[in-house]
């Protein structure tokens, strides 16, 4: 019977391994804790938004034509201010009372984020300076990159295996007279889409990139093709920013 046994296992078990568990007590795990709470008051923050949407779309038509037409800020703010009476359990009544509790729970996240994110600029700022300067990198971004990085700090050899960890390196796809090479779907996602908005930012207002766009889809690349490259430049250029000190690499 052949062993399903994963190749980390064995080698610890044989000593071939010589990796240092993550400490778990610096600057990129404060990062990693506020990213939870990022991503998980985004969340519930959309779903209520949804929400709150949906019992307007079936509300009452006095209700549901005062509401309707307002965008979300403006939705959220005159829900929130609502005024039901403890004792009314008409239905107009309650429905007042759950578009208000949405919108409420909706400034209650949206407190929440602006708290998280002075929390991250600071952290990433201080850590990271190098990497937030890079063009197209704010301490959003930064921070998601180095939560990645600080994850698999195993995985950070040299900027070859960084792209490889962010899915940024070519996979060839070659066939026939044909010489290509396709996006990875492998890698970390989280890191790979932050690499993605870095080049997105940079095709809108970065000359050099733009430049770079025009003179590859001169040469019959496909826009995937060339945004595949751009991250791959990217990718060299985030990993000889990245504090070595902070992720443990020193």
């Amino acid at each position: 019977m052949s062993s399903t046994r994963s190749p980390l296992p064995r080698a610890v078990l044989s000593g071939d391994a010589t990796g240092a568990p993550k400490a778990h007590n610096g600057p990129v795990e404060a990062l990693r804790l506020l990213k939870i709470v990022q991503r998980s008051a985004n969340k519930a923050r959309t779903q209520a938004i949804n929400q709150l949407r949906n019992i307007v779309a079936t509300a009452p038509d006095e209700l549901r034509s005062r509401l309707r037409g307002l965008k979300t800020t403006e939705l959220v703010e005159t829900c929130a201010a609502f005024r039901i009476r403890e004792d009314d359990d008409s239905l107009p009544a309650v429905t007042r009372l759950a578009l208000r509790e949405l919108a409420q729970r909706v400034q209650h996240l949206d407190a929440q984020l602006e708290r998280t994110a002075v929390r991250l600029r600071r952290i990433t700022t201080a850590v990271a300076p190098e990497l937030v300067a890079i063009q197209g990198i704010g301490p959003d971004v930064a921070s998601t990159i180095l939560v990645s990085a600080g994850d698999n700090p195993h995985r950070l050899r040299n900027e070859r295996a960084f792209a490889a960890l962010a899915g940024t390196n070519p996979i060839p796809a070659s066939s026939g007279k044909t010489n290509r090479h396709r996006l990875n779907r492998g890698g970390d996602r989280q890191l790979n889409a932050a690499l993605w908005r870095v080049a997105v930012v940079r095709l809108r207002c970065h000359d050099a990139t733009k430049t770079y766009l025009e003179r590859r889809t001169e040469d019959g690349k496909t826009k995937p093709e060339i945004l595949r490259c751009i991250k791959r430049y990217i990718a060299r250029e985030v990993f000889a920013a990245l504090p070595r000190e902070a992720l443990g690499l020193t």
